[in-house]
């Protein structure tokens, strides 16, 4: 029950200081999950990441419960999915019953102003660290440049690049062992 309980805090605490989405919680991720805790490694949560979303739901709830499972089955997974959510679930609901209080506020609309701010800084410092990680050789290289133009210049769902990446690491995994 003690695990449980960590595993719950421990993604009640990433959930309630991540604002931006399961992008922004990328860091947080990293930092608790991989550094401190060792639950995962960055190539599992790259991995839970592409994953979750393709999944329908929130980035940041499949990608806690992929980890959760791991950890500790079905039952880990329901902790860490329910951590991750319970300090949005709380801070929605106390902000609802008084949004249209403050929404207009200048001091509020500035303060979300700088928030988005140091959210893309953090998830620009997620991408290089993973960047380290991912782009191991010219192959993956190539993947890359594939997928971030496509995902620039195109509206393809984001399902369809995580699976013809997939595809495409197949197949030259596939090419190169017989090349040798």
């Amino acid at each position: 029950m003690k695990e449980y309980l960590d595993m719950f805090l421990t993604f009640a605490r990433i959930g309630g200081l991540t604002f931006g989405g399961g992008y922004a919680m990328l860091p947080m991720l990293q930092k608790e999950v991989v550094e401190n805790k060792k639950w995962a490694t960055n190539e599992e949560i790259m991995d839970y990441y592409a994953i979750g979303q393709c999944l329908p739901g929130l980035i940041a709830v499949n990608t806690a419960a992929f980890i959760g499972q791991k950890m500790r089955g079905t039952k880990g997974g329901y902790a860490c999915a329910m951590g991750v959510v319970f300090p949005s679930f709380v801070i929605i609901a106390i902000i609802a019953a008084f949004i249209s209080g403050f929404a207009d506020m200048p001091v509020v609309r500035n303060a979300f102003a700088g928030i988005r701010v140091c959210v893309c800084v953090l998830i620009y410092n997620a991408v290089l660290k993973l960047w380290k990680k991912a782009i191991i050789d010219w192959k993956a290289l190539v993947i890359f440049g594939a997928v971030f133009l496509a995902s620039t210049f195109t509206d393809l769902s984001p399902i369809l690049f995580v699976i013809l990446a997939g595809a495409a690491g197949i197949l030259i995994q596939t090419l190169g062992v017989k090349k040798s």
